[in-house]
């Protein structure tokens, strides 16, 4: 541990996810002593990999959007070895399997695009207008909006309801983690922005390799690992095995259930809750990286991950990430594997499961009015931030944290 960092700290940070790693890199960037305490054996929060034979086990489906500014400003893109999906996807409709993808990017499948093929002229005028609109205004321009449900915005927008119910719906519910595109309308507009500007991918080491990135920049002896965090106290925090951390602020950057144990005041919204199940295939059921969405709801989405990021599985193995909404339900894997064997037109009975998570507060529920961002301040040396208090989103994490650090910072400047 550095000489610095074995004085009392400035702040304790209480969490070493996203949210947490941003705002304790800040803090230290900026001069300031900093505890940051984690209760797990690593970093990462929800963003873990797991390694088991051979396989890499994201704790849930999740992607890599290198178009976020906190993203780009924050980690080495290249030292990653980013791996993208397909700029499109695979969905499977009342009439049958089509495929959708950004013309710009996949030439070869623009046919599909012509009026009539797969949505109307007025549906696709409805939607190049909304696409470009999001594409080249500035993000702020979302926060300006007037905010409602993303089916509303969608239907305001001129688009039809058959081309939301089999394309769209499908679609956003995996990046939602819900089926009634209840999610605000602001945020829609955040995250159509950030397809259209950036790429979908996964590092070759797992998602859990970005905060790992993110903590290889902290000063020796800030992080502390299994170290959970019992109460929040008028000293600093009380930690599980009865010890004390003084510290005059205290930034809770947790999700949200915890924040609200902690922080027995603080109001957090309601959150998603979603499972995924991986499967082992001896060959692989679609030979690219690109995500099938299912309009029927049985599942949100599925992906050969193996055709993504070939680490992802042992050699001669494919490995298929297929995920749902809610809780592992008795008899639901075998629904699941039903279902999958529909989508991907394969005999699946011989696939093995490999594991299943079950990710609870996955996402905050976004309902309108939703503010993209708030203060993190919550009373005098006291602080909360997280996706909860943001979007949604790596970038509404790690934008949480970092305001989180000029807030605590403003303050402490402020101090006699």
């Amino acid at each position: 541990m550095s000489p610095r960092h074995r004085q009392a700290p400035d702040a304790v940070v209480v969490g070493g996810g996203l949210a947490g790693l941003a705002c304790a890199l800040d803090l230290c960037r900026l001069g300031r002593r900093v505890a940051l305490l984690e209760a797990s054996d690593g970093v990462g929060g929800r963003m873990r990999t797991d390694r088991r034979d051979g396989f890499l086990l994201d704790r849930g489906f999740q992607v890599f959007n290198t178009s976020y500014p906190q993203v780009r400003r924050r980690l080495d893109l290249r030292g990653l070895r980013l791996r993208p999906f397909t700029a499109g996807v695979i969905a499977h409709t009342p009439k049958g399997p089509v495929r959708l993808a950004d013309p710009t990017r996949e030439p070869g499948v623009a046919g599909a695009l012509l009026p009539g093929r797969v949505f109307s002229a007025r549906d696709l005028a409805a939607l190049g207008a909304l696409t470009a609109r999001d594409a080249i205004l500035p993000a702020s321009a979302a926060r300006r909006r007037r905010d409602g449900s993303t089916s509303a915005a969608l239907t305001r927008a001129g688009v039809s309801d058959a081309a939301i119910a089999d394309f769209l719906r499908p679609f956003l519910s995996g990046v939602f983690l819900e089926d009634r595109l209840e999610t605000s309308a602001r945020f829609f507009h955040l995250v159509w922005r950030s397809m259209v500007r950036g790429s979908l991918c996964l590092p070759e080491d797992g998602i859990g390799a970005v905060p790992a990135r993110l903590a290889e920049g902290l000063p020796e002896g800030v992080l502390r690992l299994d170290t959970p965090v019992a109460e929040v106290t008028d000293a600093g925090v009380l930690l599980q095995d009865g010890s004390e951390v003084a510290a005059k602020t205290v930034v809770v950057a947790t999700d949200a259930a915890t924040a609200a144990r902690l922080l027995p005041h603080l109001t957090v919204p309601d959150t998603r809750t979603v499972t995924t199940y991986y499967h082992a295939t001896a060959r692989t059921p679609l030979a690219e990286p690109t995500l099938v969405v299912d309009s029927a709801g049985t599942v949100l989405n599925t992906c050969v991950l193996s055709e993504v990021a070939p680490t992802y599985a042992p050699a001669g193995t494919g490995l298929v990430s297929t995920s749902v909404l809610g809780s592992d339900l008795p008899g639901r894997s075998q629904v699941v594997l039903g279902r999958l064997a529909e989508l991907y037109g394969t005999e699946t009975s011989d696939w093995q499961q490999v594991a299943a998570y079950t990710v609870e507060g996955a996402l905050p529920a976004m309902l309108p009015p939703w503010p993209l961002s708030r203060t993190t301040r919550l009373g005098r040396g006291r602080y909360v931030c997280g996706d909860h208090r943001a979007t949604g989103s790596v970038q509404g994490a790690l934008a949480s944290g970092a305001r989180a650090a000029r807030e605590v910072c403003a303050d402490l400047e402020r101090q006699p």
